[in-house]
């Protein structure tokens, strides 16, 4: 009851936070397998060498629309309260493109026989691009888009907390702490910023329910909180067939619905695909839907011959 107490809380914070600038993080329909790129105490968690691949093309047959690659390793050291991790990130929308890097940590350690608690810290770099010259104007020689911005390095640090046991989990993170700027205008004594990256931060859940020996449902949440833009949603529900198959639907506020299939194909390879249709600002209008696969494999590690713990997460 605490902790059940405790998550809608944290819930109920995250809706509270007031913001300045738009959603800037990529989306992903396959959130549920792509925790790290978003929580760092997530890193170690599945007891193997964990690779995860992710490609989604957003909003296909409409032009400078997004394209997202990630990929992510993670794996516990022969510590088992320490976990690592890198994630790698490819995000183009129109004229620009960010590449982030991240190297995660998490130190994990059980709250109960039953129960493990992990902090992460991830420290990275972005590298944003902005061919801006590429781009049509209805307003010719405007200062914004006279200058391309080329291979623009930043910093970040993000950190995370993630709870779980066999059969649930949840977590809250901010992956992205600091707020670099992308340009700005030089003026004659003093210049004007026109654009900086924008602090998110998240809040992920989800639990794996037993119907029948055959049958769990698999329910998930993953909610986006930044400034000026209204909080996002995701909500997801799955069924697991027979511990392989997976089936299930999604609804994004303001935005898309969805529909997802897996299979595991081994038990330690994972295939899974997902389609979107946008509804929300009439974009459904001008595109046919959105496309993601994901591929997840888990590598034993040397000094152990099965992994012990259920991996629904």
């Amino acid at each position: 009851m605490k902790t059940i107490k405790f998550i809608i809380a944290l819930v109920l914070s995250l809706v509270s936070i007031v913001a300045a600038t738009a959603q800037q993080a990529p989306m992903y329909t396959h959130y549920m397998n792509n925790t790290l790129v978003v929580n760092p105490a997530y890193a170690g968690s599945r007891d193997a060498l964990t690779v995860t691949a992710i490609n989604r093309i957003q909003w296909v047959g409409f032009d400078g629309s997004p394209v997202t690659q990630s990929i992510t390793i993670h794996s516990p050291l022969t510590n088992e309260h320490i976990g690592l991790g890198l994630s790698v990130l490819n995000d183009k929308i129109g004229p620009t493109n960010t590449t982030a890097v991240a190297v995660d940590y998490a130190y994990r350690f059980n709250l109960t026989e039953n129960s493990k608690m992990s902090f992460g810290l991830s420290v990275g770099m972005n590298v944003f691009q902005a061919n801006l010259n590429t781009l049509q104007l209805d307003v010719q020689n405007d200062q914004v888009f006279l200058t391309d911005i080329n291979n623009r390095i930043m910093p970040n640090i993000g950190f995370g907390a993630y709870y779980s046991t066999e059969r649930f989990y949840a977590g809250f993170s901010v992956p992205n702490l600091l707020e670099n700027s992308y340009s700005e205008i030089a003026q004659t004594s003093s210049s004007t910023l026109i654009g900086k990256e924008q602090r998110h931060y998240f809040f992920i859940a989800g639990s794996m329910i037993m119907l029948s020996d055959n049958l769990e449902f698999k329910p998930t949440t993953y909610i986006k909180v930044t400034s000026a833009a209204p909080v996002e949603a995701d909500l997801t529900a799955s069924f697991v067939i027979q511990k392989r198959f997976l089936i299930g639907a999604m609804v994004r506020t303001g935005d898309a619905l969805g529909a997802l299939v897996g299979f595991d194909v081994t038990d330690q390879f994972h295939i899974g695909y997902s389609f979107d249709w946008s509804y929300g600002l009439q974009t459904f209008r001008y595109n046919q839907g959105t496309h993601e696969i994901v591929l997840r494999y888990d590598f034993l590690l040397p000094n152990r011959k099965q992994i012990h713990s259920p991996r629904n997460f």
